[in-house]
C-alpha cells in the first residue's frame, strides 16, 4: 500500500454538513425530546448553560449558535429521554456481573439514571434504596475507617460551588486525598508550567486571539477536542495569518474547515485550509523538535548580530524578565542538527521552515493538548514550549502566549475553589478560621498513589463526584480488581458506566442532574458556575425538568453525605448552603478574596469574569522572580530507549466520543468508521513486520515489572503515521499503560508513548 491515497482519511473537512450529520447521528441515538433545540440555542451564552464538554471560552459577543458538534452531542446525550429505571434490574441478563460484557456505549445507552441505588451482593443486582438510607449508610461505613484510607475524587464536571463543599467536605473528614480528572490529563501543565513561569494554567485571554499573527500547535486537536476553537482559526487565516502544526496524526481538524455558521460556506462547500505546515513528528519527539525551532531562532540571531541587524531574540525582555538564558542558548549552538532529526523525526530543513514563520511573527501563541503533557517527561515538554515563547517575548503581550486547552468543562476550576491534594495549593488557615475546625496539612494521594495504595490494600473507600474513574485510569484490570475490593464505593452519576460494575462490599450510585436541568432549591432555581480554559468564571443556569422527582443535585448530594458523616459544628451549615448557592459563592469570595471579588455580581458578566493570571502581568511568581529557561538534558520526552520490535503507542479518542463516553463508532475526521477495536500503523512498519493490514493483532506492554498487560483482537489498519508510532484508542488500551508510567514531576499517566510489542493474533 505505497499510494497515501489508499489510506483510511478524512473524506472532507472539520465543520461543515460532516458535522451537521453527526450530529443528527447522536440524535437518532440520544432520542433527547425536541425541546433540545431551546437549549442548544442557551448554550454558552450569557444567563444560559455552559457547555458540559470541553472548557474552551465563550466569547462576550455570542454566534447565532453558539455550539460545535461535540457540545451539541454532549448536550443530546445528556437530555436523553431513555431513562435507566429500577425495573431495568429485574431482567435476568441485568447482572451487575453479565453487564460487564456490555459495551461502555450500551451502558450509557440504557438512559439516565432515576433513582439512587445500593448493589445486592445476594442478587447480583442494584436495588433502589432511600436517599436517607443511603447516606445514613455511607457515612456509617466513613467512620468506621481510618481517615488516610478514604479517597475523595472528583471529574472536571461539577460547579465551582459543589466542588468547593466537597473539598471541605474531605478536609472536615480529616484528609486532603482529593485527586481529580487534571490528574489524569493536564497536571503536567499545573506542575511545568508553575516552575517555569509561575503560574499553574495558561497566560493568554480571549482578546489575544485576535491580535495574534500566528498559533504553533503541539499535540491538540481542535477538530475533535474542541471544535469552537476553529472559529478563531478561521477568523486568523482570513486575516493572513499562519499555522504551524506538530503532530504525530493527521487531524482534520488542523487541515481543513468548513464554517458551519456560513450560509456561503455551507452552500458552496468553502473550506479554509487551516495548516500553513503540518509537521508528523514521532511520538514523544516534541522536546527535539521545539529545541530545533530555538535553534534556529538562535542561529537567525546570531546572524543578524554579525550582519548589523535587528535582533531577532528580544533580549531586553530576557534581561529583564527571565533566567538560565546564557545555558540554554549555548546548548541549542552546541546541539548539532543531525541529533535533533533522529529524535524528533523530522527534518532539519522542515524545522528551519517553522522556525522561519516563527521569527516572522511578531505574536504568537503556543497552543497543546495532553500530546506534550502524558508523557514520562512531559514536564520537559512544558518547560521546552516556555523557551520557544521567551526567545521573543512571547508571554505577557497582546496577541501571545501560552494556551493549553482544557477538556473537561470545570476542570481548571476545580482545582481554584480548593479540589488540590497538594496542601501549599489552599489557604488552609482561611477554612480554619471560616469553618472552627484545624484542617489536615499532610498533603493526600493524586490518581497514582491512589490507585497505588488501591492496589496495596490501603484503600478503603472511593467517593466519586462523577466520572468513570475505574474505565479512565492506566492499569485498568487491575483497577477493576481492587476497586471491587473495597469497603465502600459512592458512585454520584448521571447515567450507568463501567466503573458502577465492580462494586465494593457496600456500593451505591446516587443520581445528579444534569447542567441543563432545573436545579430547584428553597430559594428557586439555582446558578452554578464554571471556570474555563481562560480563567474566566461564567453563571449557569439549567432549565429543563430533571429525569425524575429522585434525582438531587451534585451540592445537595455532597452536602447531605456530609452530614451524615462529620460530626454536627454550627458553622458548617449544610443545609442553608443547599438551600441558596450564592451563600457558597460568599464563602469562596471569603476564602479566595483575589480571584472572586464581587463573586455573585459579577458571574453573568458577558464571556465571564476575569480571575486573573500573574504570568499574563509579567509577574512571574517563581522562586527566583523571574521566567526559567531551561536547558533539556535529553532530546525526548520518553522514559525508555527504542529497540528492535518496541514500537510508541498513543491512545486517542475519536470524533464521536467524549473522555469515556463512546457516543457511537464512527470517527468521520479520521476516516475511521464502524469500530474502536483497530491499531494504526504505517504501511512500511506493517510490511517490516511481516503483518498485513486486516489481520488481527495483540498489544502487549514491553515493561518488565512482574505484570502481563496485553489487549487482543486489534484489526491491523494501515495509516499515515510516523515509523515506530503506533496509535488506538482510549480507554480501551488503558489496559496496557501500567500506573508507573507516568511524568517523573505531575505523575501525570504517559499515554501519549507507551512501549508495546505487537504480535499476531
Amino acid at each position: 500500500m505505497d499510494d497515501e491515497t489508499e489510506l483510511p482519511h478524512a473524506s472532507g473537512p472539520s465543520g461543515g454538513w460532516g458535522s451537521m450529520r453527526g450530529m443528527t447521528q447522536i440524535f437518532g441515538e440520544a432520542w433527547p425530546t425536541p425541546a433540545v433545540i431551546k437549549s442548544l440555542g442557551r448554550q454558552n451564552k450569557t444567563k444560559g448553560v455552559m457547555c458540559a464538554s470541553c472548557a474552551w471560552p465563550k466569547p462576550p459577543s455570542h454566534l447565532p449558535f453558539q455550539f460545535c458538534e461535540n457540545g451539541a452531542k454532549a448536550t443530546m446525550w445528556e437530555l436523553t429521554s431513555a431513562r435507566c429505571k429500577p425495573e431495568f434490574w429485574n431482567d435476568d441478563a441485568h447482572s451487575v456481573t453479565a453487564l460487564r460484557q456490555w459495551a461502555d456505549h450500551d451502558l450509557e445507552m440504557t438512559g439516565r439514571l432515576t433513582h439512587p441505588l445500593r448493589y445486592n451482593e445476594a442478587t447480583d443486582r442494584y436495588e433502589v434504596v432511600s436517599w436517607d438510607e443511603a447516606f445514613a449508610a455511607i457515612g456509617a461505613v466513613l467512620n468506621t475507617l481510618p481517615k488516610e484510607s478514604v479517597v475523595f475524587y472528583s471529574s472536571g464536571h461539577a460547579a465551582l460551588e459543589a466542588s468547593y463543599l466537597y473539598a471541605l467536605l474531605a478536609r472536615a473528614f480529616g484528609n486532603n486525598n482529593l485527586p481529580q480528572s487534571s490528574n489524569m490529563c493536564h497536571e503536567t501543565t499545573s506542575i511545568g508550567l508553575t516552575k517555569v513561569i509561575g503560574s499553574p494554567v495558561g497566560t493568554v485571554v480571549w482578546d489575544d486571539l485576535a491580535k495574534t499573527d500566528a498559533y504553533f500547535f503541539f499535540g491538540q486537536n481542535p477538530g475533535t477536542n474542541s471544535p469552537r476553537f476553529l472559529h478563531p482559526l478561521k477568523e486568523l487565516k482570513d486575516r493572513g495569518g499562519k499555522i504551524v502544526n506538530f503532530n504525530p496524526v493527521i487531524e482534520q481538524g488542523l487541515v481543513s474547515f468548513t464554517d458551519p455558521q456560513s450560509p456561503t460556506a455551507m452552500l458552496t462547500g468553502k473550506e479554509t485550509i487551516i495548516s500553513d505546515q503540518y509537521h508528523q513528528l514521532k511520538a514523544g519527539g516534541d522536546v527535539a523538535a521545539i529545541f530545533g525551532l530555538c535553534k534556529y531562532v538562535v542561529e537567525a540571531d546570531d546572524q543578524a548580530h554579525a550582519n548589523g541587524a535587528a535582533e531577532v531574540i528580544d533580549h531586553a525582555f530576557i534581561a529583564q524578565h527571565t533566567t538560565g538564558f546564557d545555558e540554554f542558548i549555548q546548548s541549542c549552538r552546541n546541539t548539532g542538527w543531525a541529533e535533533i532529526e533522529q529524535e524528533s523525526g523530522l527534518t532539519e530543513a522542515a524545522l528551519r521552515d517553522a522556525g522561519a514563520v516563527y521569527v516572522a511573527s511578531e505574536r504568537v501563541i503556543a497552543v497543546y493538548g495532553m500530546g506534550l503533557t502524558q508523557h514520562t517527561h512531559g514536564t520537559l515538554n512544558i518547560a521546552m514550549l516556555v523557551n520557544l515563547l521567551l526567545l521573543r517575548g512571547n508571554i505577557g503581550k497582546p496577541g501571545a502566549g501560552c494556551c493549553p486547552v482544557r477538556g473537561h468543562s470545570n476542570v481548571q476550576g476545580q482545582r481554584t475553589v480548593g479540589i488540590a491534594e497538594k496542601t501549599k495549593l489552599v489557604p488552609l488557615d482561611k477554612l480554619k478560621e471560616l469553618f472552627g475546625f484545624d484542617p489536615p496539612t499532610e498533603d493526600g494521594m493524586n490518581i497514582v498513589e491512589a490507585f497505588e495504595g488501591l492496589f496495596a490494600g490501603k484503600v478503603k473507600a472511593f467517593i466519586s463526584l462523577g466520572g468513570n474513574l475505574v474505565r479512565a485510569v492506566p492499569d485498568q484490570r487491575r483497577a477493576e480488581q481492587a476497586w471491587a475490593a473495597q469497603d465502600l464505593t459512592v458512585m454520584i452519576s448521571t447515567k450507568l458506566n463501567r466503573s458502577h460494575l465492580f462494586p465494593a462490599k457496600q456500593a451505591y450510585v446516587l443520581p445528579c442532574l444534569g447542567r441543563f436541568e432545573s436545579d430547584e432549591q428553597a430559594t428557586g432555581n439555582q446558578t452554578v458556575t464554571t471556570e474555563d480554559s481562560f480563567s474566566m468564571i461564567n453563571g449557569s443556569i439549567g432549565h429543563r425538568d430533571p429525569p425524575s422527582d429522585m434525582v438531587k443535585s451534585e451540592l445537595a448530594i455532597v452536602a447531605c453525605i456530609a452530614k451524615a458523616t462529620l460530626a454536627p459544628n454550627e458553622k458548617l451549615k449544610w443545609d442553608e448552603w443547599t438551600d441558596d448557592y450564592s451563600l457558597v459563592r460568599n464563602l469562596i469570595e471569603h476564602t479566595y478574596p483575589d480571584d472572586f471579588r464581587d463573586y455573585n455580581g459579577r458571574m453573568y458578566t458577558p464571556g465571564g469574569f476575569y480571575r486573573g493570571n500573574d504570568a499574563h502581568e509579567r509577574i512571574w511568581k517563581t522562586p527566583e522572580g523571574k521566567a526559567l529557561f531551561t536547558t533539556p538534558g535529553q532530546l525526548n520526552s520518553l522514559g525508555f530507549k527504542d529497540a528492535p520490535g518496541r514500537f510508541r503507542l498513543i491512545t486517542m479518542r475519536s470524533n464521536d466520543q467524549f473522555n469515556t463516553t463512546i457516543y457511537g463508532y464512527s470517527d468521520r475526521l479520521r476516516g475511521l468508521e464502524s469500530s474502536r477495536d483497530i491499531l494504526l500503523m504505517c504501511p512500511e512498519d506493517i510490511a517490516d513486520a511481516g503483518f498485513s493490514a486486516g489481520q488481527k493483532v495483540t498489544l502487549i506492554t514491553d515493561i518488565a515489572d512482574g505484570h502481563d498487560r496485553r489487549l487482543g483482537g486489534l484489526t491491523l489498519t494501515a495509516y499515515k503515521l510516523p515509523r515506530g508510532t503506533i496509535g488506538g484508542y482510549y480507554p480501551e488500551c488503558n489496559v496496557l499503560v501500567p500506573i508507573t508510567h507516568h511524568d517523573e514531576m505531575s505523575k501525570t499517566p504517559a499515554s501519549k508513548s507507551v512501549p508495546v510489542r505487537v504480535m499476531a493474533g
